[in-house]
């Protein structure tokens, strides 16, 4: 009976955490278990509250400094609520926006190693260094 009981407790309390939490009726501490609200702005929104309840989303945003569109979107799609409504512009739950990749170029292949590339600069011979064929400094391989 007593595990019985224990295992209702349990499922009660797992239920409440994934519960929405609205911000009229919300405590300081249940706005900061939302992920995205600290210490900070949940006492912006509970002075803010003092003035009166917040009509939608939009009262929200304009009431209360550091809640921008953004973030109010996060602060939806984490389970904060004004009135029982979501953020609007907040994607669904179930669908979450994938980022989109950027695609780094590709590398272009190398020769095998004891192979020369070919091509280079414009002048040079097949098989010749940049210093020339003797290894002395600029010019076609001669000598100053």
């Amino acid at each position: 009976m007593l595990k019985k009981i224990l295992a209702i407790l349990a499922m009660l309390y797992a239920m409440s955490a994934f519960a929405a939490v609205d911000v009229n009726k919300a405590s300081a501490a249940d706005l900061d278990s939302v992920k995205g609200i600290g210490p900070a702005i949940s006492a912006k929104i509970v002075e803010e509250r003092k003035k009166g309840e917040f009509k939608d989303w939009n009262d929200l945003v304009s009431r209360v400094k550091g809640i921008g569109e953004t973030s109010a979107a996060k602060l939806s799609e984490a389970g904060l609520t004004v009135n029982g409504a979501a953020y609007p512009g907040a994607p669904a739950k179930a669908a979450p926006a994938k980022a989109e990749k950027r695609r780094r170029r590709r590398p272009k292949p190398r020769p095998p190693p004891g192979v020369r590339a070919q091509g280079g600069r414009e002048g040079r011979r097949q098989g010749q260094g940049r210093r020339g064929e003797e290894g002395q400094g600029r010019g076609q391989g001669e000598g100053r």
